[in-house]
């Protein structure tokens, strides 16, 4: 059995006024986790960060994580960045893809089906957790942001694509032609496909709000639980702390009740 991992995180976006604090934070203290706690060797650790996350080399990264797995293999991918959406090819408003935000965001995306398409040649037996921290928001409608918190969300428009005139409404095309049962990777989100995500000072540092509470849940349990049972927890941090977004967990329902990275 082969441990891997990808750990990606970008504060740094050629926009005025958009760059994070808490991405590469993210992706240094998954990194640390996997290592520390969980038996990933960390030459098989790669962290990606900033100008070094650009489109080219995230989509390398991910063919050499997937390289050569096996059954029995533990792969896991994190990203820390902003989301966006992208209008779906036939122009259809009601419908939308989501998408990672890398550093080179104003010529490129990562759109969630170059990832499926990826993904879906992962040998039987492979398990891979994904762990995507950034906004896969499908509204444009600008909100109010409470103090030291900001929000994952790139808006399209600032690329050049158009808008979605009433995105909330969008629902996305993998939940109609691709459902949990066919998905081989097992996904946790940092929000719902309408919601917004959030970064924010947290604990001593900064951190996405997914990504301080899961690492605190995942500590709690003495590194022991279940992915069901982290995202319960996570939940209901989120509810308590106040972040208005409600992270996800999609998959096989048996992959749900898994211990995590294991």
């Amino acid at each position: 059995m082969t441990k891997r991992a990808l750990c990606l995180g970008i504060n740094d976006y050629p926009y005025k006024d958009l760059d994070l604090k808490g991405c590469v934070n993210d992706a240094m203290a998954w990194a640390e986790l996997l290592i520390q706690h969980f038996d990933f060797p960390r030459s098989n650790v790669k962290i990606l960060t900033n100008a070094h996350a650009t489109k080219k080399k995230i989509m390398a990264a991910l063919k050499d994580l997937l390289a050569k797995a096996s059954a029995g293999d533990v792969l896991v991918f994190t990203n820390s960045s902003h989301g966006t959406y992208l209008p779906d090819k036939d122009g259809d408003e009601d419908r939308y893809d989501e998408a990672i935000c890398p550093y080179d965001v104003e010529d490129h995306v990562v759109v969630d089906d170059e990832l499926r398409e990826l993904f879906a040649d992962l040998p039987q037996g492979v398990k891979l957790t994904v762990i995507s921290d950034s906004c896969y928001s499908g509204t444009v409608t600008r909100i109010i942001i409470p103090r030291d918190r900001r929000c994952r969300f790139l808006n399209p428009s600032l690329r050049g694509v158009r808008e979605l005139r009433n995105a909330i409404r969008a629902k996305p095309n993998r939940y109609q032609k691709y459902p949990e049962s066919t998905m081989k990777e097992l996904l946790i989100s940092a929000c719902s496909d309408i919601e917004y995500s959030y970064e924010a000072h947290i604990g001593n540092a900064h951190h996405g709000a997914l990504t301080y509470f899961a690492l605190e849940a995942i500590r709690s349990a003495n590194y022991q639980i279940t992915y069901a049972d982290l995202i319960a927890s996570v939940k209901k941090k989120m509810v308590e702390y106040g972040f208005p977004q409600h992270p996800q967990l999609e998959g096989k329902t048996e992959k749900k009740h898994q211990q995590i990275f294991v």
